[in-house]
């Protein structure tokens, strides 16, 4: 499992019939800044995931990939390689929020 940061929407008129009605979202990852753990840094790669829970731009939210992805709810018959399976509330780090919906990120 991963973190990311909602960036955007991804639509496609035409694509696989078993991905119809699926809201695909840009994801780029967020990885522990390894020089100060009290934040994120961005990743340099962006994903499409589909979005089985309603998350929406801005929001962080755990994804998975890979066939852990198919193993999700509604998935095992779709040709996805990335699917959200969480909103964060919190993360903690070292004993220290360094992200929480109550606060700006």
């Amino acid at each position: 499992m991963f973190l990311a940061k909602v960036e955007g929407s991804v639509v496609a008129t035409k694509k696989d019939p078993s991905m119809g009605g699926r809201k695909l979202l840009l994801l780029r990852p967020q990885l522990v800044d390894e020089k100060d753990p009290t934040k994120f840094r961005p990743g340099v790669n962006t994903i499409v995931a589909v979005d089985a829970l309603g998350a929406g731009v801005g929001e962080m939210v755990l994804f998975c990939q890979g066939s852990s992805a198919r193993l999700a709810p509604g998935m095992k018959d779709a040709p996805v390689d990335a699917v959200i399976i969480g909103l964060v509330d919190t993360v903690d780090v070292f004993g220290k929020i360094i992200f929480s919906t109550n606060k700006p990120s």
